[in-house]
């Protein structure tokens, strides 16, 4: 997760699947733009997000709550 802008961040979602071939485990990634209103989340922690309106460009999204600090 990237925090360089203003109440938003990038969330990084990792989706664990099969190969249909080869059956070897791949991680895909998907960058999300979520809304942050009180700018308190920082890099590395895991959080929930929701899908909202269009808040601008990029952002679809907004976080709900965060799930675990980052150490």
């Amino acid at each position: 997760m990237a925090t360089k802008m203003d109440k938003t961040v990038v969330v990084a979602v990792v989706d664990r699947v099969r190969h249909r071939r080869y059956q070897k485990t791949m991680q895909r990634t998907k960058r999300l733009y979520a809304h942050d209103e009180t700018n308190d989340v920082r890099e590395g922690d895991r959080v929930r997000v929701a899908e909202t309106r269009r808040l601008s460009k990029q952002k679809r999204w907004r976080v709900v709550e965060v799930l675990e600090r980052a150490r």
